[in-house]
């Protein structure tokens, strides 16, 4: 078992760190078999650790059917056999702090899978009893309990009730499920299950993991009394400020956190974590609080178009958020979850991305060019951000969504329960290029699960290596010299023109970037690194560059 004396006393490690998210099905497969596994994700330790990066995050691993891509957990102590074992893990987690590399896990306390030991003994137990207790049973209405107990859409279809059968092989009483019907939600209103995830975040700590992330963090606390309200739609706006929605975002979600929080403490360092919570800005500094998970997710820039305005609104904004919790931000512009953002950036302005990727990417079409450019400008510029930054797989590589992957390979609960009117999330989920050529561009011995482009062997990890200028080459100088510059966690805006980003960091060295059509002038002293090319020794469109009067050693 992996102990983790790595930096022991670094309780501030955190703060300012590059976190590199791994989606493991999808990282890279060591046994043929077209899934991403626990060995793969070791055997490219020396890849990570070259890239410069201070943690990485591991999207699910645990034993799953798969019905959400991993986030359907059967076991949360164990590893989905068919990406290896206890054993593989604590290898990983080894040769990562060796690397001086720290790791995090992604926790998902909403929900368990249809096929964990307490649910299947839910679903033998009868109504009322203390196995049921551990999920959201409740009776239907109508004359025959056939109409589900509310209104409450699912994320991934039109209802978020299920009926079963009952023992007695009789339709019986209906499960809540935010999600897919794979994906009962918990009752964490029953003590047995505060008390189980403690035990399940102690297992994973005390095997070395130095992190976690949290999934749907704001959604564990229900108001279940009855009558239950409608809610015909999950959309933020729907969320009010006063923590009184009956699904998300309650105001008692914190004490389980408190909770996790003193479990964390146990250990040195402290082990941190950050939320995923899908909330109202104002209410995400709560999560983020010392005494509770320490982080959460500032999405903002998920969202943002590409405007000197609007980063500039939302750099602001979170670094103001952050001070109100006295954590540090969190900054993100992809993820497994959300179209890439060298394709975000590629397309006209409120563009429909469902839409564009129903068309399989050709309309309208994208600027290659300028999704690029702009993608490289973009995370330049939140390198130079004080906060930890979170990347994700592949963006090193400048890759572009998967617009066209057939309908038959589509794996996504967003395709498959909605009706098949949206691709979802498969397209940021295909497997990495490593090599130029092979079945799968290096990513196994054999075809990936989900299919890859022919245009990948251009971005392929052997490719940009050999590549003056690459985008994997401007990532690894970039963090490397991220690291040098490291200083308090403070920022000085500098006045500019309105289509430019200019601030000052401690040390006096600046990030510019520009968002306009025009070159523009860059600060008197030495361009330390640039997303593009100078044009004339100007800042051109869609480029950032650092600037500093000192040199760097």
């Amino acid at each position: 078992m992996a102990e983790n004396t790595f930096l022991a006393g670094d309780a501030n490690w955190w703060r300012q760190a590059v976190v590199y998210q791994i989606y493991p099905r999808s990282f890279k497969d060591s046994n043929a078999d077209g899934l991403g596994d626990i060995p793969g994700i070791t055997s490219k330790m020396a890849y990570l650790s070259h890239l410069g990066i201070d943690a990485v995050w591991l999207s699910p691993f645990y034993p799953s059917a798969l019905a959400d891509g991993g986030y359907d957990v059967d076991d949360y102590r164990n590893i989905d056999p068919r990406l290896g074992t206890l054993a593989d893990f604590d290898d990983m987690v080894d040769a990562a702090h060796s690397a001086d590399i720290r790791v995090f896990v992604d926790i998902v306390p909403n929900h368990s899978s249809n096929r964990h030991a307490w649910f299947k003994d839910a679903l033998a137990a009868a109504p009322g009893s203390p196995e049921r207790a551990r999920y959201i049973f409740r009776d239907g209405k109508g004359v025959m309990g056939e109409i589900p107990p509310s209104d409450w859409p699912s994320h991934f279809g039109p209802t978020a009730w299920t009926r079963i059968t009952e023992a007695d092989g009789e339709l019986g009483q209906w499960y809540l499920h935010l999600f897919a019907p794979e994906q009962p939600d918990f009752n964490w209103d029953n003590p047995e299950i505060i008390e189980d995830f403690k035990t399940t975040l102690r297992f994973w700590a005390d095997r070395g993991v130095d992190g976690f992330r949290v999934d749907v963090a704001h959604a564990l606390k229900k108001d279940m009394s009855e009558p239950l309200p409608s809610v015909t739609s999950f959309a933020m706006e729907n969320i009010p400020l006063d923590g009184s929605n009956p699904l998300f975002d309650r105001d008692d979600v914190h004490e389980i956190y408190r909770g996790w929080r003193k479990v964390f403490n146990e250990y040195d360092p402290p082990r941190v974590a950050v939320a995923e919570a899908w909330v109202p800005a104002e209410r995400r500094p709560q999560y983020a609080r010392a005494d509770e998970l320490g982080q959460a997710f500032n999405f903002d820039l998920l969202g943002a178009p590409w405007s000197a305005k609007k980063f500039h609104h939302t750099i602001e904004f979170n670094i103001h958020l952050a001070s109100k919790s006295k954590s540090s931000s969190t900054w993100v512009l992809s993820n497994h979850d959300v179209v890439r953002h060298a394709t975000r950036y590629g397309l006209p302005k409120k563009v429909d991305f469902d839409k564009w990727l129903m068309s399989d990417g050709k309309v309208p079409e994208l600027d290659l060019q300028q999704g690029l450019s702009r993608a490289r400008a973009a995370t330049m510029l939140i390198m130079a951000l004080p906060g930890s930054t979170y990347i994700y797989q592949g963006e090193e590589l400048g890759l572009f969504e998967v617009a066209n992957i057939h309908d038959a390979d589509l794996q996504d609960p967003m395709w498959l329960r909605g009706g098949k009117t949206r691709k979802g999330r498969d397209g940021c989920r295909v497997p990495l290029p490593w090599t130029k050529a092979g079945s799968s561009f290096g990513f196994g011995e054999g075809p990936s699960h989900l299919p890859q482009p022919a245009w990948f062997p251009a971005y392929a990890v052997e490719f940009e290596e050999s590549q003056s200028g690459s985008t994997l080459k401007m990532y690894r100088e970039m963090i490397h010299l991220r690291t040098q510059l490291q200083g308090a966690e403070t920022l000085e805006w500098v006045h500019s023109r309105s289509k430019v980003v200019h601030f000052m960091r401690p040390g006096g060295w600046h990030s510019i970037t520009n968002f306009g059509k025009k070159a523009v002038k860059l600060p008197a002293g030495n361009v330390m690194i640039s997303s593009g090319p100078l044009l004339d020794g100007k800042l051109p469109a869609n480029t950032t560059a650092w600037v500093t009067e000192h040199g760097v050693e």
